[in-house]
């Protein structure tokens, strides 16, 4: 079975090196900011399904870790998105 789990684990790691590519050379700001999310997500995806094959349990913190941050990415690129005349004044 963990054959199977770091077989899985590496070809998300595949579709987080394609998902690179894109971050550098995305045409828009929103192209970069997705491709960005698809990085957290393999991320974290690869981490949890590397912690159950090797049996450290570590790396599922490290995991939950990184879902925090990249939630917070995402809410921070919508936030600056807006419009200036759509923001609100301090």
């Amino acid at each position: 079975m963990s054959v199977f789990l770091i077989s899985a684990a590496g070809l998300i790691l595949l579709t987080v090196a394609a998902g690179l590519l894109r971050v550098l050379r995305g045409p828009t700001a929103a192209d970069r900011m997705m491709a960005a999310q698809l990085l957290g997500t393999g991320g974290i995806a690869g981490m949890l399904l590397l912690a159950d094959a090797s049996g450290i349990t570590a790396v599922v913190d490290v995991a939950l870790v990184l879902a925090v941050v990249s939630g917070f990415a995402g809410i921070a690129f919508a936030r600056g998105a807006r419009k200036p005349d759509e923001r609100s004044e301090p």
